[in-house]
Formats: C-alpha cells, sequence, structure tokens
C-alpha cells in the first residue's frame, strides 16, 4: 500500500531533514495567529497521537465513534513554542512508528472497516490512514520541507 511505503520513507528520511531547518525558521511566528513551524510540528504530533486511536480502536471495536480534536487549542495546551526542536522531532518519529506498527497490523480485509470522526458519515480505515498521510504532507510541504522526492518514490514502488 502506497501510504504504509510513503510513512516509512519519511520516518527514514524526514528527521534529517526537520534538523537542518534553521532555529530562526523554526521558531518564528509569521504572525500572533499563524503557528511556528514548531507548533506546525507539534500539531503533526497530535494528529498521529489521534489518528493512532482511530486505527487501533477501528481493528478492534465495530465502528467506534471517535471525537473530533480542536487542533488550536490542542497546540496551545501543549505549549510547543516553548518546546526543544530535537525533542519534537524524536516525539514525532516514536508516535509514528508506533502509528505505523498499528496499520502494518491491519489485515487487509480490515482496510473496509468504518469509523466516525464527529459527526461524519462512516470512514473507512483505509480512507483514515490515507487522510493521515496528506494531511501530514500537506502541513510538511507548508512547512517548506522537501516531501515530494518520497512521495514519488512510494508511487513508482512496486
Amino acid at each position: 500500500m502506497q501510504s504504509l511505503l510513503l510513512l516509512r520513507a519519511l520516518l527514514d528520511r524526514l528527521p534529517a531533514r526537520l534538523n537542518n531547518l534553521p532555529f530562526d525558521q523554526v521558531q518564528r511566528k509569521p504572525s500572533s495567529s499563524a503557528w511556528s513551524l514548531k507548533e506546525e510540528l507539534g500539531h503533526l504530533l497530535d494528529s498521529a497521537a489521534n489518528n493512532h486511536q482511530r486505527i487501533v480502536r477501528t481493528q478492534l471495536e465495530d465502528t467506534p465513534a471517535m471525537p473530533e480534536y480542536d487542533g488550536d487549542r490542542w497546540v496551545a495546551l501543549h505549549r510547543y513554542q516553548r518546546r526543544d526542536w530535537s525533542s519534537l522531532i524524536a516525539i514525532w518519529v516514536g508516535l509514528n512508528r508506533q502509528l505505523l506498527a498499528a496499520a502494518e497490523a491491519v489485515p487487509d480485509a480490515a482496510w473496509s472497516r468504518t469509523c466516525t470522526i464527529a459527526d461524519s458519515a462512516p470512514l473507512t480505515l483505509q480512507f483514515v490512514f490515507d487522510d493521515y498521510v496528506d494531511h501530514m504532507l500537506h502541513h510538511l510541504r507548508h512547512m517548506g520541507v522537501e516531501v515530494d522526492d518520497l512521495v514519488s518514490a512510494a508511487a513508482g514502488a512496486p
């Protein structure tokens, strides 16, 4: 599955790319209401934590109902702007390795199992996982991190 390959590639290559971003760039807030790169990576930590729950519970429960989460409030609560960049990268790696382990455990037939998120229509586990990876790519591109080479390599993999 392309999203699994892509997440593996991101885990292998992204930490170095994030570590190479200049400190002033990761710290800078474009405006008082916009996230810094630290906060945006923090949002990806929160997304990984929430989506890990979705992947696990959808495998274990019949059509679980998942809550939505307020990204802005989660970022504020975790105070990512005050946190160490290299620690945030390490947490990103750990959370995504855990999420990947749960996704790799999904039997082929279980990708069609469904859950709801907030008041959504039923969503397949396949959709939830693919959407998670797409959401991450969106934010990484917004952060100025090169990911298209990894996307292309995953798309070309057999």
